[in-house]
């Protein structure tokens, strides 16, 4: 009888063919002898994602989608199909470091009450991407709908949201981690769901964090563990008028699904105002070229 995996590793790629190539080298080259299964799900790429797959990585499992079914929903479906104690969501433009796996397997069976478990991330230049936030709240999401949060530097609602103060070398239980790389405990899925398939891309990871810790679990960050982290690459050819978009109905259903539902109400009169700057700033853009 084959021995269930410990970790499955999901890994929801879109158009980044060169760096998944990079983060599933940077696995099957860690594992450290822990039994760790892959899965990756591919958003229609159309640039070879699959047959590279299939013919360069046998011991991956590769789900081929015929169109984009956004990160949820495209991470959903390998739930469903994962053996794992543990399911680690992982991006496709990281790289796990020698000793990501068996340190992070070794504190979350230390630590049954850690439902979700997220570990230090690194840019490529090894320093410090920030990756721990507080949950959002009204006046921070505002302020970020008016395209504030680098001109506000010392607001304090936005350090709040933020977490400006947040001592990444510390491991302690938070609000929110980084969708990046996050390990959740299978009796976490099986008690509160999967993702949020009404989350497209954006604030699904905030989400399952949030319902997680409404179901007792803890969120925990992990710093004796890291990963790389390139940041954004699967959006750097998209739109910007469309990730505004995206971001938007993200940010909206959140609130309507947490929050009071006034708040959802005002913030619904930013939107108008956003999309305005959103569009200016486009122009703006494109006068430069």
């Amino acid at each position: 009888m084959i021995n269930k995996p410990e970790i499955s590793v999901i890994i929801v790629n879109w158009k980044v063919r060169a760096l998944l190539e990079k983060c599933l080298d940077s696995i099957i080259a860690n594992r450290a002898g822990i039994n760790v299964e892959i899965i990756v799900v591919d958003n229609d790429s159309r640039d070879g994602t699959s047959e590279m797959i299939m013919a360069e990585y046998s011991d991956v499992r590769m789900i081929a989608l015929p169109r984009n079914h956004g990160f949820a929903a495209a991470n959903n479906l390998a739930l469903k199909q994962a053996h794992g104690k543990y399911m680690l969501l992982l991006n496709p433009d990281t790289r796990v470091t020698p000793d990501f796996f068996p340190k992070m397997l070794t504190y979350i069976k230390e630590h049954p009450e850690v439902g979700i478990l997220g570990p230090k991330i690194l840019n490529v230049d090894r320093s410090l991407q920030l990756s721990v936030r507080r949950f959002p709240d009204l006046f921070s999401q505002i302020l970020i709908l008016l395209k504030l949060k680098n001109v506000l530097i010392n607001n304090k609602f936005l350090a709040h949201y933020l977490f400006g103060n947040f001592d990444y070398d510390k491991e302690q239980s938070v609000d929110q981690i980084m969708g990046a790389a996050m390990l959740i405990r299978r009796r976490v899925l099986d008690k509160i769901g999967h993702l949020d398939q009404k989350f497209f891309i954006w604030f699904e990871e905030v989400d399952i964090c949030k319902r997680a810790k409404k179901a007792g679990f803890i969120v925990q960050y992990y710093p004796q563990a890291t990963i790389i982290h390139y940041g954004g690459s699967s959006f750097d050819k998209q739109m910007i008028m469309w990730k505004q978009l995206v971001f938007n109905k993200s940010l909206l259903y959140y609130f309507w699904k947490h929050q009071p539902r006034w708040q959802w109400f005002i913030l619904i009169l930013f939107i108008p105002i956003n999309i305005a700057l959103t569009f200016l700033y486009v122009i703006f853009l494109e006068s430069k070229q």
